[in-house]
């Protein structure tokens, strides 16, 4: 039987000074056909650098220093260079990431699936309809494809060499619910219909339960370049065993979880340059006990086929962990070592007024923005695209509107022209009962401090040649005039704090913080100007989901103590059940449907927002 095995699998990177790097030490799991076992963890823990290991396409200074992997029965790491290109893309292949960066700009479809099959047109066509895309694609260019489509024809890429395995690095990220949905549905289909091996990397708890449906596949939670618990998907669901998989499950959002605080998962994942005396977790673990510090855990099998890496489950030494409350860990040794379960949450504050009786702080009526469609010598105008067509919405102080729907259906459009970025065709905007239209120069500026703007990746919205502290006060200076450079120092420093930031975060910059401290400082830079509107567009698409917890406590504190409102845009409906009050559907540059946040997951009225629904991962 076809099996792609790794064995005591070990890379080394090369660093400045002859330092050795090891973003994975030991890992072992086998991946037999038609069978998928889903890698989770959080971003670090060096899932990807075993596919890459596996693949021979590790960067510069990488090297395998220790273990085996075969691919039915053959060694792929004694094969030399030429052998193992037939073998890559071929036998073995992966899906990257992100597609945009691994399909070639200046070639067509028809190309690239070409130059992995080497045969005709007719076949790359077939392709394309096994991956649901339409052979009119075929000479079209990645520009031309929206993520859904280049995401299809990479794996169209993919299948032309009939591989044996299929290694799918977060297929899905970035992509909307709906788009989700098809490509994971793919995946099963081609699966089955193939005998195909499928090894699906990911950060999203759902969509490994999702993948790993069926009595013969397995999940294998990662940190810090180990595998600390393997077991099947319906083992883990409720019964995890390691510390780190319990608090995984316990950082979700969930409708059920509106009003509390999520649980925490302090501090990050080991760099591949530290080094561990005993388990790799003891600094996050909230069950650690001195045992944990000196010596290194082995595997042990605590239920059939279910295998963890923890002193608490080696029953020779140590009580197996039972259930606390709400599912947390708790055993005789952590009361002994004086660890404490988590507490309850406390019940949600309703310190300002929400809903039909709350302070408008923003109400749009009949909102349009048309772009129009010039063709022609002279570019006249033949049409208009109704990017945003006739949206009314309104919205309280301390409440949070969640808008939802597919990319392209007009929801960034909407928020930019509430923002006054781009000029609205038609419609009103009021900010606290004052309209915005025709405000200009200073006016407009001033009111612009009540209305702020989180983009979805932090990393390109922060200017990089700026440290942390400059950019938090360039803000005030433009529209706080009255604060002198001492006032805006000591706001600045009182935002970082506000947002959990150390003081001497002000001297650094951007790319010395991980993507959900970047995350914190775009925030803090929008609450610099005491704004009372927060505009959130996928603050926390790209953040593992132990981050995405950490920032979202953040937002419900920061509306909680300031009243402030929320006009959340997101793909994530666990976030929106959990945050929102109320859910409004976009489509095709109208508003479908909206309501209170437990209505509309409960008992949706339209059709596109029961699709929606039933697209995300864990509600199918």
């Amino acid at each position: 039987m076809t099996e792609l095995r790794v064995e005591n699998l070990r890379v080394e990177i090369a660093g400045a000074g002859g330092r050795r790097f090891v973003p994975v030490d030991g890992v072992e799991f086998a991946v037999g056909a038609d069978q998928c076992v889903a890698l989770l963890g959080e971003s670090g823990c060096g899932k990807s650098m075993t596919a890459l290991a596996l693949m021979r396409l590790l960067p510069e200074g990488g090297r395998v220093a220790a273990g085996e992997a075969s691919l039915a029965g053959e060694d792929l790491f004694a094969l030399p260079e030429a052998a193992m290109g037939d073998v890559r893309g071929g036998r073995l292949a992966m899906i990257f990431q992100e597609p945009q960066t691994s399909l070639n700009p200046v070639m067509s479809v028809a190309e690239q699936i070409g130059e992995a099959l080497a045969a005709h047109r007719a076949e790359a066509g077939r392709l394309l309809q096994a991956v649901g895309l339409d052979p009119d694609k075929l000479d079209a260019y990645p520009f031309q494809l929206s993520g859904g489509q280049r995401q299809r024809a990479l794996i169209a890429m993919m299948l032309a060499g009939d591989p044996e395995v299929l290694i799918a690095d977060e297929p899905t990220t970035a992509l909307d619910v709906t788009i989700q949905a098809q490509i994971l549905d793919l995946l099963k289909s081609l699966r089955e219909k193939r005998g195909m091996g499928l090894l699906l990397i990911t950060h999203d708890l759902d969509v490994a339960r999702d993948m790993t449906h069926r009595p013969g596949d397995r999940v294998a939670v990662m940190y810090a370049g180990q595998i600390v618990e393997w077991a099947p998907s319906a083992g883990l669901q409720g019964n995890a065993r390691h510390p780190y998989t319990q608090k995984l499950f316990a950082v979700l959002p969930r409708l059920d979880r509106r009003g509390e605080r999520l649980d925490s998962l302090p501090g990050r994942v080991p760099g591949s340059d530290a080094t561990f005396a005993g388990c790799r977790f003891t600094e996050r673990c909230p069950a650690v006990f001195p045992r944990c510090g000196r010596e290194i855990p082995d595997f042990h099998e605590v239920a059939p086929g279910h295998f963890v890496r923890c002193h608490l489950a080696d029953s020779a030494s140590i009580p197996l962990f039972e259930k606390g409350e709400g599912g947390g860990i708790s055993s005789r040794a952590e009361r002994g070592a004086g660890i404490s379960s988590p507490q309850p949450p406390s019940p949600p504050h309703e310190d300002f007024a929400k809903g039909e009786g709350g302070p408008r702080v923003l109400e749009v009526a009949d909102l349009s923005v048309h772009f129009p469609i010039r063709k022609g010598l002279l570019k006249r105008t033949v049409g208009h695209v109704k990017a945003v067509d006739g949206v009314s919405l309104s919205l309280a102080a301390g409440e949070t509107l969640a808008l939802v729907g597919e990319s392209g259906c007009g929801k960034t459009t909407l928020a930019r022209a509430v923002l006054r970025l781009i000029e609205p065709t038609a419609g009103q905007v009021r900010l606290l009962g004052e309209p915005l239209a025709g405000l200009a120069g200073e006016a407009l500026r001033r009111k612009r401090a009540q209305m702020q703007i989180v983009f979805q990746d932090p990393f390109s919205s922060l200017n990089p040649r700026m440290r942390v502290g400059a950019i938090l006060e360039e803000g005030m200076a433009a529209l706080l005039p009255e604060l002198d450079r001492a006032d805006r120092a000591r706001r600045g420093a009182d935002l970082l704090d506000q947002v959990g930031l150390p003081a001497d975060a002000a001297t650094r910059y951007p790319h010395e913080f991980s993507g959900g401290q970047r995350q914190r400082i775009a925030i803090a830079r929008a609450l610099a100007v005491h704004p009372r509107l927060l505009i959130l567009d996928e603050p926390t698409s790209a953040l593992d989901v132990s981050v995405q917890a950490q920032i979202l406590n953040l937002l419900a504190d920061l509306r909680r103590e300031h009243g402030l409102a929320y006009l959340f845009i997101t793909h994530n409906l666990s976030v929106v059940g959990y945050l929102a009050d109320r859910v409004a559907v976009m489509r095709g540059g109208k508003i479908v449907e909206s309501g209170p946040a437990e209505q509309i997951f409960s008992r949706p009225a339209n059709d596109y927002t029961k699709l929606l629904l039933a697209s995300a991962p864990g509600r199918g």
